[in-house]
């Protein structure tokens, strides 16, 4: 029987030392189509991709939310974080999604393939919950990116409560946002390559 590992607590995982970030310079805004042409030559050329969804919170139980926002996509070395506004660009994001030979890789997406298939009309394939790695690998509950980082680098990863709750659906989304949003996408290719799936 495989041995059971115990997540690392919050209390344990805030003594560690911070998680390196992507920082601006390495994060593409993508809002336009030509933007988003230029973002899917780039991404062509790695075969795995970080993945995650960002979508306006909801308030009330009746509240429906007609997300996802904004889709992060990253390689080792930049992010991508697509806005949702314009016709073209939510095509390419659609397109990028539903190709075959790529690997989607994060944490928690089941309830983004579910918003994707319905504000995007297709289907993620190639998506990897790893989560579902780390349970395979003896670990009792799912790690999330801040667990995965904590075991894997032995580093804390950074998540801004108020980023995270803010409003996805601007029009101009902040540089906190931004910096929240592609490392999301950027720690989920990390943890990938760290556990030797490639």
């Amino acid at each position: 029987m495989q041995s059971q590992h115990a997540t690392p607590s919050k209390e344990q995982i805030a003594l560690l030392p911070e998680f390196e970030r992507l920082g601006p310079d390495r994060i593409a805004l993508v809002a336009t189509a030509a933007q988003a042409q230029q973002a899917r030559a780039e991404l062509g050329a790695a075969t795995v991709w970080g993945f995650d969804t960002e979508s306006k919170p909801t308030f009330f139980k009746e509240q429906v939310s007609d997300g996802p926002h904004i889709v992060q996509l990253a390689t080792l070395h930049k992010a991508w974080v697509f806005q949702l506004h314009d016709h073209e660009c939510r095509s390419v994001v659609a397109q990028l999604l539903a190709q075959p030979g790529f690997t989607k890789a994060g944490f928690g997406l089941g309830d983004d393939r579910r918003r994707i298939q319905t504000k995007l009309g297709v289907d993620a394939v190639g998506v990897l919950e790893l989560n579902s790695v780390f349970r395979a690998r003896g670990y009792r509950k799912d790690m999330g990116v801040k667990g995965a980082v904590a075991v894997l680098f032995n580093q804390r990863f950074i998540k801004s409560k108020k980023a995270s709750t803010s409003n996805w659906a601007v029009p101009s989304l902040s540089q906190a946002q931004l910096i929240y949003a592609a490392n999301d996408a950027y720690a989920a290719i990390r943890v990938f390559h760290a556990l030797g799936l490639c």
